[in-house]
Protein backbone atom coordinates (compact mmCIF):
# COMPACT_ATOMS: atom_id res chain seq x y z
CA UNK A 1 0.00 0.00 0.00
CA UNK A 2 1.34 3.42 -0.93
CA UNK A 3 1.93 6.26 1.51
CA UNK A 4 -0.91 8.23 -0.06
CA UNK A 5 -3.43 5.45 0.44
CA UNK A 6 -2.28 4.90 4.02
CA UNK A 7 -2.67 8.59 4.79
CA UNK A 8 -6.13 8.66 3.22
CA UNK A 9 -7.18 5.60 5.21
CA UNK A 10 -5.97 7.05 8.48
CA UNK A 11 -7.51 10.47 7.96
CA UNK A 12 -10.85 9.24 6.69
CA UNK A 13 -13.50 9.40 9.37
CA UNK A 14 -15.74 6.37 10.00
CA UNK A 15 -19.28 6.60 8.63
CA UNK A 16 -20.90 7.06 12.02
CA UNK A 17 -18.53 9.89 12.96
CA UNK A 18 -19.04 11.55 9.59
CA UNK A 19 -22.80 11.47 10.09
CA UNK A 20 -22.42 12.87 13.61
CA UNK A 21 -20.15 15.66 12.38
CA UNK A 22 -22.55 16.58 9.58
CA UNK A 23 -25.43 16.67 12.05
CA UNK A 24 -23.45 18.87 14.42
CA UNK A 25 -22.65 21.29 11.60
CA UNK A 26 -26.35 21.49 10.70
CA UNK A 27 -27.16 22.34 14.32
CA UNK A 28 -24.44 25.00 14.45
CA UNK A 29 -25.72 26.59 11.24
CA UNK A 30 -29.00 27.35 13.01
CA UNK A 31 -28.67 30.39 15.33
CA UNK A 32 -31.04 28.94 17.93
CA UNK A 33 -29.37 25.54 17.69
CA UNK A 34 -25.92 27.05 18.23
CA UNK A 35 -27.20 29.12 21.15
CA UNK A 36 -28.88 26.08 22.67
CA UNK A 37 -25.71 24.00 22.35
CA UNK A 38 -23.64 26.74 23.99
CA UNK A 39 -26.10 27.07 26.88
CA UNK A 40 -26.29 23.30 27.39
CA UNK A 41 -22.50 22.94 27.39
CA UNK A 42 -22.22 25.88 29.79
CA UNK A 43 -24.75 24.36 32.22
CA UNK A 44 -23.16 20.90 32.08
CA UNK A 45 -19.60 22.17 32.52
CA UNK A 46 -20.58 24.44 35.42
CA UNK A 47 -22.43 21.58 37.14
CA UNK A 48 -19.76 18.93 36.58
CA UNK A 49 -16.99 21.28 37.72
CA UNK A 50 -19.01 22.88 40.51
CA UNK A 51 -16.68 21.62 43.22
CA UNK A 52 -13.76 23.28 41.43
CA UNK A 53 -15.51 26.50 40.46
CA UNK A 54 -17.30 27.17 43.76
CA UNK A 55 -15.26 29.76 45.72
CA UNK A 56 -16.91 28.88 49.07
CA UNK A 57 -18.35 25.85 50.79
CA UNK A 58 -22.06 26.08 49.83
CA UNK A 59 -23.38 25.48 53.37
CA UNK A 60 -20.89 27.68 55.20
CA UNK A 61 -22.82 30.13 57.41
CA UNK A 62 -21.55 33.67 58.01
CA UNK A 63 -24.26 35.75 59.66
CA UNK A 64 -22.16 38.91 59.50
CA UNK A 65 -22.22 38.72 55.69
CA UNK A 66 -25.94 37.99 55.28
CA UNK A 67 -27.98 39.47 52.40
CA UNK A 68 -25.02 41.16 50.77
CA UNK A 69 -25.35 42.36 47.16
CA UNK A 70 -23.10 40.98 44.40
CA UNK A 71 -19.46 41.90 44.83
CA UNK A 72 -16.00 40.75 43.85
CA UNK A 73 -15.97 38.35 46.81
CA UNK A 74 -19.55 37.08 46.44
CA UNK A 75 -20.42 37.18 42.73
CA UNK A 76 -24.16 36.67 43.29
CA UNK A 77 -24.36 38.01 46.82
CA UNK A 78 -25.25 36.09 49.98
CA UNK A 79 -28.48 34.71 51.44
CA UNK A 80 -30.10 35.25 54.83
CA UNK A 81 -27.50 33.03 56.53
CA UNK A 82 -24.51 34.61 54.79
CA UNK A 83 -23.97 31.64 52.47
CA UNK A 84 -22.41 32.38 49.09
CA UNK A 85 -25.22 32.16 46.52
CA UNK A 86 -22.88 31.61 43.56
CA UNK A 87 -21.46 28.47 45.19
CA UNK A 88 -24.96 27.23 46.02
CA UNK A 89 -26.16 27.81 42.45
CA UNK A 90 -23.25 25.78 41.06
CA UNK A 91 -23.87 22.87 43.45
CA UNK A 92 -27.59 23.15 42.76
CA UNK A 93 -26.80 22.52 39.09
CA UNK A 94 -25.43 19.12 40.08
CA UNK A 95 -28.72 18.29 41.80
CA UNK A 96 -30.74 19.43 38.78
CA UNK A 97 -28.68 17.42 36.29
CA UNK A 98 -28.64 14.35 38.52
CA UNK A 99 -32.41 14.35 38.87
CA UNK A 100 -33.07 15.03 35.20
CA UNK A 101 -30.49 12.76 33.59
CA UNK A 102 -30.93 9.76 35.90
CA UNK A 103 -34.72 9.88 35.99
CA UNK A 104 -35.08 10.56 32.25
CA UNK A 105 -32.59 7.78 31.52
CA UNK A 106 -34.52 5.25 33.61
CA UNK A 107 -37.84 6.33 32.14
CA UNK A 108 -36.35 6.10 28.65
CA UNK A 109 -35.13 2.53 29.11
CA UNK A 110 -38.32 1.30 30.79
CA UNK A 111 -40.58 3.13 28.33
CA UNK A 112 -38.59 1.78 25.38
CA UNK A 113 -38.89 -1.78 26.68
CA UNK A 114 -42.61 -1.55 27.43
CA UNK A 115 -43.28 0.18 24.10
CA UNK A 116 -41.53 -2.59 22.17
CA UNK A 117 -43.47 -5.22 24.11
CA UNK A 118 -46.75 -3.43 23.42
CA UNK A 119 -45.95 -3.04 19.73
CA UNK A 120 -44.79 -6.60 19.13
CA UNK A 121 -46.78 -8.41 21.81
CA UNK A 122 -50.27 -9.92 21.67
CA UNK A 123 -53.31 -7.69 21.49
CA UNK A 124 -54.39 -8.26 25.10
CA UNK A 125 -50.96 -7.23 26.40
CA UNK A 126 -51.00 -4.12 24.21
CA UNK A 127 -54.40 -3.13 25.59
CA UNK A 128 -53.27 -3.74 29.17
CA UNK A 129 -50.17 -1.59 28.78
CA UNK A 130 -52.12 1.19 27.09
CA UNK A 131 -54.63 1.13 29.95
CA UNK A 132 -51.77 1.41 32.41
CA UNK A 133 -50.20 4.29 30.48
CA UNK A 134 -53.51 6.15 30.23
CA UNK A 135 -54.20 5.65 33.93
CA UNK A 136 -50.85 7.15 34.93
CA UNK A 137 -51.16 10.06 32.50
CA UNK A 138 -54.71 10.84 33.64
CA UNK A 139 -53.29 12.41 36.81
CA UNK A 140 -51.85 15.94 36.51
CA UNK A 141 -48.10 15.66 36.98
CA UNK A 142 -47.86 18.28 39.72
CA UNK A 143 -50.79 16.87 41.68
CA UNK A 144 -49.41 13.34 41.35
CA UNK A 145 -45.99 14.55 42.54
CA UNK A 146 -47.51 16.32 45.56
CA UNK A 147 -49.49 13.20 46.48
CA UNK A 148 -46.46 10.89 46.25
CA UNK A 149 -44.22 13.28 48.20
CA UNK A 150 -46.90 13.62 50.88
CA UNK A 151 -47.13 9.84 51.26
CA UNK A 152 -43.43 8.98 51.19
CA UNK A 153 -41.85 12.19 52.42
CA UNK A 154 -39.74 14.78 50.60
CA UNK A 155 -36.41 13.60 49.26
CA UNK A 156 -34.35 13.58 46.10
CA UNK A 157 -35.18 9.91 45.53
CA UNK A 158 -38.91 10.58 45.79
CA UNK A 159 -38.69 13.32 43.17
CA UNK A 160 -36.83 10.99 40.82
CA UNK A 161 -39.42 8.23 41.31
CA UNK A 162 -42.21 10.68 40.47
CA UNK A 163 -40.43 11.75 37.28
CA UNK A 164 -39.77 8.16 36.18
CA UNK A 165 -43.38 7.08 36.73
CA UNK A 166 -44.87 10.07 34.91
CA UNK A 167 -42.46 9.95 31.95
CA UNK A 168 -42.61 6.22 31.21
CA UNK A 169 -46.04 6.40 29.51
CA UNK A 170 -44.87 9.21 27.19
CA UNK A 171 -41.90 7.23 25.88
CA UNK A 172 -43.80 3.96 25.92
CA UNK A 173 -46.63 5.27 23.76
CA UNK A 174 -44.21 6.84 21.30
CA UNK A 175 -42.17 3.64 20.91
CA UNK A 176 -45.34 1.60 20.61
CA UNK A 177 -46.65 3.82 17.80
CA UNK A 178 -43.35 3.64 15.93
CA UNK A 179 -43.19 -0.13 16.39
CA UNK A 180 -46.73 -0.68 15.11
CA UNK A 181 -45.93 1.43 12.04
CA UNK A 182 -42.81 -0.62 11.28
CA UNK A 183 -43.99 -4.08 12.29
CA UNK A 184 -45.85 -4.79 9.06
CA UNK A 185 -43.43 -2.96 6.76
CA UNK A 186 -42.23 -4.92 3.75
CA UNK A 187 -38.60 -5.10 4.82
CA UNK A 188 -39.65 -6.46 8.22
CA UNK A 189 -41.84 -9.10 6.58
CA UNK A 190 -38.95 -10.00 4.30
CA UNK A 191 -36.66 -10.43 7.32
CA UNK A 192 -39.20 -12.73 8.93
CA UNK A 193 -39.54 -14.75 5.76
CA UNK A 194 -35.77 -15.24 5.75
CA UNK A 195 -35.96 -16.59 9.29
CA UNK A 196 -34.82 -13.54 11.27
CA UNK A 197 -35.62 -13.80 14.96
CA UNK A 198 -37.33 -11.32 17.26
CA UNK A 199 -34.14 -9.85 18.71
CA UNK A 200 -32.52 -9.38 15.29
CA UNK A 201 -35.56 -7.51 13.98
CA UNK A 202 -35.67 -5.33 17.08
CA UNK A 203 -31.93 -4.61 17.13
CA UNK A 204 -31.34 -4.14 13.42
CA UNK A 205 -34.53 -2.46 12.22
CA UNK A 206 -36.81 -1.19 14.99
CA UNK A 207 -34.36 0.41 17.42
CA UNK A 208 -32.47 2.51 14.80
CA UNK A 209 -35.79 4.04 13.70
CA UNK A 210 -37.04 4.64 17.24
CA UNK A 211 -34.03 5.78 19.26
CA UNK A 212 -33.44 9.05 17.37
CA UNK A 213 -36.89 10.62 17.92
CA UNK A 214 -36.92 9.21 21.45
CA UNK A 215 -33.64 10.90 22.38
CA UNK A 216 -34.83 14.19 20.92
CA UNK A 217 -38.01 13.99 22.99
CA UNK A 218 -35.96 13.14 26.09
CA UNK A 219 -33.67 16.13 25.57
CA UNK A 220 -36.69 18.43 25.42
CA UNK A 221 -38.11 16.86 28.60
CA UNK A 222 -35.00 17.63 30.66
CA UNK A 223 -35.98 21.26 31.41
CA UNK A 224 -39.47 20.08 32.36
CA UNK A 225 -37.98 17.68 34.90
CA UNK A 226 -35.67 20.38 36.26
CA UNK A 227 -38.68 22.66 36.68
CA UNK A 228 -40.57 19.94 38.55
CA UNK A 229 -37.64 19.41 40.92
CA UNK A 230 -37.21 23.16 41.46
CA UNK A 231 -40.94 23.61 42.03
CA UNK A 232 -41.16 20.82 44.60
CA UNK A 233 -38.03 22.09 46.36
CA UNK A 234 -39.49 25.61 46.39
CA UNK A 235 -42.59 24.22 48.14
CA UNK A 236 -40.41 22.38 50.63
CA UNK A 237 -41.38 18.97 49.24
CA UNK A 238 -38.26 18.19 47.23
CA UNK A 239 -34.61 18.45 48.18
CA UNK A 240 -34.30 19.05 51.90
CA UNK A 241 -32.25 21.91 53.34
CA UNK A 242 -29.40 22.59 53.72
CA UNK A 243 -28.73 20.77 50.43
CA UNK A 244 -28.52 23.53 47.80
CA UNK A 245 -31.09 23.39 45.02
CA UNK A 246 -32.33 26.02 42.64
CA UNK A 247 -35.78 25.63 44.16
CA UNK A 248 -34.57 26.05 47.73
CA UNK A 249 -32.53 29.10 46.70
CA UNK A 250 -35.71 30.62 45.26
CA UNK A 251 -37.62 29.74 48.41
CA UNK A 252 -35.00 31.31 50.65
CA UNK A 253 -34.86 34.44 48.52
CA UNK A 254 -38.64 34.84 48.26
CA UNK A 255 -38.94 35.60 51.97
CA UNK A 256 -36.46 38.46 51.64
CA UNK A 257 -37.34 39.71 48.17
CA UNK A 258 -38.21 43.19 49.44
CA UNK A 259 -34.84 43.51 51.21
CA UNK A 260 -32.71 42.10 48.39
CA UNK A 261 -33.83 40.54 45.10
CA UNK A 262 -30.49 38.86 44.36
CA UNK A 263 -31.27 35.38 45.75
CA UNK A 264 -34.45 35.15 43.64
CA UNK A 265 -32.64 36.37 40.53
CA UNK A 266 -29.73 33.99 41.13
CA UNK A 267 -32.06 31.03 41.61
CA UNK A 268 -34.26 31.86 38.62
CA UNK A 269 -31.63 32.58 35.98
CA UNK A 270 -30.18 29.01 35.92
CA UNK A 271 -33.66 27.53 35.46
CA UNK A 272 -34.37 29.92 32.59
CA UNK A 273 -31.02 29.34 30.87
CA UNK A 274 -31.29 25.56 31.20
CA UNK A 275 -34.84 25.55 29.85
CA UNK A 276 -33.91 27.73 26.88
CA UNK A 277 -30.75 25.74 26.14
CA UNK A 278 -32.30 22.28 26.06
CA UNK A 279 -35.43 23.53 24.26
CA UNK A 280 -33.45 25.27 21.49
CA UNK A 281 -31.09 22.30 21.14
CA UNK A 282 -33.95 19.81 21.07
CA UNK A 283 -35.80 21.78 18.40
CA UNK A 284 -32.68 21.95 16.25
CA UNK A 285 -31.96 18.23 16.67
CA UNK A 286 -35.52 17.46 15.65
CA UNK A 287 -35.13 19.54 12.51
CA UNK A 288 -31.86 17.76 11.71
CA UNK A 289 -32.87 14.17 12.35
CA UNK A 290 -36.49 14.27 11.20
CA UNK A 291 -36.42 14.16 7.36
CA UNK A 292 -39.91 15.63 7.16
CA UNK A 293 -38.70 18.80 8.87
CA UNK A 294 -35.40 19.33 7.09
CA UNK A 295 -35.37 22.50 5.10
CA UNK A 296 -33.28 21.05 2.33
CA UNK A 297 -35.77 18.25 1.55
Amino acid sequence: MSDTSVKAATTEMPGAWQSLWRSLKRVLREPLGALGLVLVVFVIVSAVGADLFAPFEPNKIDIRAKLQPPSAEHLLGTDQLGRDIFSRVLIGGQIALKVSLVSIGLALVIGLTLGLIAGFGPRWLDNALMLLFDSVRSFPTVMFALAVVTLFGPSLTTVMIVVVITQIPIYGRMVRSQTLALRDAEFILAERALGAGFFRIIGMHILPNVVGPLLILASMDIPFVITIEAGLSFLGMGVRPPTPSWGTILNDGYSYIYNTPWPVIAGGIPVILTTLGFTFLGESLRDVFDPRLRKEI
